[in-house]
């Protein structure tokens, strides 16, 4: 049952999954999930903020997790491990912000307090009253006498996640407006010369005057700095240490692409460098594991929901893959099957974690790719196939998010797949020789009878390689 607008329950849980909810529907804003750490009232500094761009605290215990479809609706998760949190925190405020759009157009809007570990529903409050606000405090985790609770609050700012992160103390960054050139001023008319009669005679120089004795000059006290050099440019007196350099202010920019807006470029956005994190969320929506878990993995089968493939837990599993062509030529693919992960540190510099099997992972199947070597890439293109669980694409959804350690995250979400589709290629990452782009591709291709889908994508995409029959 949703909670009332004010009202407060406790929270036995060590640690809790928070999931900020909406329902999906075409024209409908993005909604960003992000938390702040209080003390009495305000973050301690511009770390205390967790959000998109800053996904982790140095504490370690509260995680931005990222967004997840089900089944027709979003969700995007935080986990706050409450045992984990500093002494001195008294509250972790739960937020929402709206990209493209304000809450008043948002449907569903939800928070959820989980427990993490058995996954038991806490509390559960739901946005009525949203209106012209860009973001939203939907609720509070907050410490009572030792033991913590939550609140619902349904506070709105119309100033959106900026408004909202500088009313706690975040600093934010705010880039200048281009400012216009200054004109430029008329060239001046040369002075006539004067005619000759005006013109003077030279006269044979004066002695110069004898100097006046000068008094020694008053000692006015010396400015903190030099007139127009800042402070912190100054070094300091000898053997005190340097000040240590202002912190930058948060960004709060993101990329999200679509149709009309494909393509961004990473090293424009400052991801040049670090490691940079694919994240892929998937659900199965109505045809998943709902019903598989109602029905029993039989009974799926023989309704024809499920493809013959079905894995053994009963779920559908779908593979994170990626091809590669290095700049030296080498050329791969990495993918789950014969465990071939790659490498984080030696070529081809890209690493897939791990393998989920089931869908049920929160944080869903991850790659990360290591822009240090960025210069020795030439070409990445990420893909999805199903392994097992589907006879295709049709009725799934899911997010596709990359995550520079330097620069804006980069995401996109996929269009319905109305087509037998086994194979659907993501992103293709494009080294040009002086920028990294990255292209949204959201390409769902159907195999030719007997051909793999990793060769379907192959073929489709030119990398030419030789592929061999693999299993997990």
């Amino acid at each position: 049952m949703s909670m009332l607008k004010g009202s407060n329950v406790p929270v036995p849980a060590p640690a809790v999954r928070v999931e900020l909810g909406w329902q999906a529907a075409p024209g409908t804003p993005d909604v960003d999930a992000s938390a702040l750490l209080l003390v009495s009232g305000k973050v301690r500094d511009d770390g205390d903020f967790v959000f998109y761009n800053q996904a982790a605290h140095a504490s370690g215990a509260v995680r931005h997790d990222g967004k997840r479809p089900a089944g027709g609706a979003m969700t995007d998760s935080l986990t706050v491990a409450l045992d984990s949190v500093e002494p001195a925190v008294d509250t972790v405020v739960l937020a929402a912000s709206a990209d493209g759009g304000t809450f008043g157009s948002v449907p569903g809007l939800h928070i959820r307090v989980l427990d993490a570990a058995s996954g038991a529903e806490i509390a559960r409050f739901d946005s009525q009253d949203a209106g012209a606000e860009t973001a939203f405090v939907l609720g509070e985790l907050y410490r009572r006498q030792g033991a913590w609770k939550f609140r619902a609050v349904g506070q709105g700012y119309a100033t959106g996640l900026a408004g909202l992160a500088t009313d706690f103390g975040i600093s934010v960054e705010d880039p200048a407006p281009p400012q216009p050139a200054p004109p430029a001023p008329a060239p001046a008319a040369p002075a006539p010369p004067p005619p000759p009669s005006a013109m003077p005679t030279p006269s044979p120089a004066a002695p110069p005057a004898p100097a006046p004795p000068m008094a020694p000059p008053a000692m006015a006290p010396a400015p903190p700095f030099p007139a127009g050099q800042p402070a912190a440019s100054v070094p300091p007196p000898p053997g005190q240490p340097a000040p240590a350099p202002a912190a930058p202010p948060v960004r709060l920019t993101k990329v999200t692409l679509t149709k009309d807006a494909p393509a961004v470029s990473l090293t424009k956005q400052g991801g040049t460098s670090g490691a940079m994190r694919v994240n892929l969320n998937w659900n199965s929506g109505s045809v998943g594991k709902r019903l598989g878990k109602k029905l029993g993995r039989k009974a799926m089968e023989a309704m024809g929901a499920r493809g013959a493939l079905l894995p053994p837990s009963g779920e559908l599993d779908l593979d994170l893959c990626a091809l590669y062509e290095l700049t030296d030529g080498a050329a791969g693919v990495i993918h789950p099957l014969g465990n071939n992960f790659g490498a984080l540190h030696a070529p081809p510099y890209i690493q897939l974690d791990g393998d989920d099997r089931t869908g049920a992972v929160a944080a869903g199947e991850n790659m990360t790719i290591n822009l240090d070597h960025q210069a020795r890439i030439k070409r990445i293109l990420i893909f999805v196939t199903v392994y097992a669980g589907a006879r295709s694409f049709e009725g799934l959804s899911a997010t596709v998010t990359l995550q520079p350690q330097h620069g804006a995250p980069v995401e996109f979400s996929l269009d319905a797949c109305t087509v037998p589709s086994k194979v659907c290629a993501l992103a293709l990452i494009t080294n040009t020789g002086s920028e990294l782009v990255v292209q949204r591709e959201a390409r769902y291709l159907v195999p030719e009878p007997g051909v793999s889908p990793q060769r379907t994508i192959d073929n489709a995409y030119g990398w030419g390689l030789d592929w061999s029959p693999a299993r997990k």
